[in-house]
């Protein structure tokens, strides 16, 4: 299993940016699907966005936030990156980074075997 490590989060107005950053180290990072979920208290665990790996890459998003956000990796830095644009207070959760060492377009959270330990995102109205 890969090590995640999240940063980025922290308080945001509405309609404010905010990129978040996912570190790996103790794995092959470019042999991972990386994904974003968030949780708020009392709910399940939500997908937010994913980016397979290797050749054609794909970028997936859950609906609330296609159009605002954007997912990316950087190989060489062993790093994901999710930036979210126009944030609403909706957004505010604990945000998770997760890595998948599978095929496809994984999008559950079970589908996903390494997890950081999250990052508070909060935005005011």
């Amino acid at each position: 299993q890969v090590h995640l490590v999240e940063s980025g989060g922290g308080l945001a107005q509405a309609g404010d940016s905010l990129r978040l950053s996912c570190a790996a180290s103790g794995g092959t990072f470019t042999a991972y699907a990386m994904g974003w979920f968030r949780q708020t208290p009392g709910k399940e665990r939500e997908f937010v966005a994913a980016i397979t790996w290797g050749r054609g890459i794909k970028k997936y998003y859950t609906d609330s936030v296609k159009g605002r956000s954007t997912i990316s990796r950087d190989n060489a830095k062993n790093t994901a990156y999710l930036q979210i644009h126009s944030l609403k207070p909706e957004d505010t959760a604990v945000y998770y980074c997760a890595a998948a060492q599978t095929v496809g377009t994984p999008s559950r959270p079970d589908d996903f075997g390494s997890w950081g330990q999250g990052t508070q995102v909060t935005v005011s109205s």
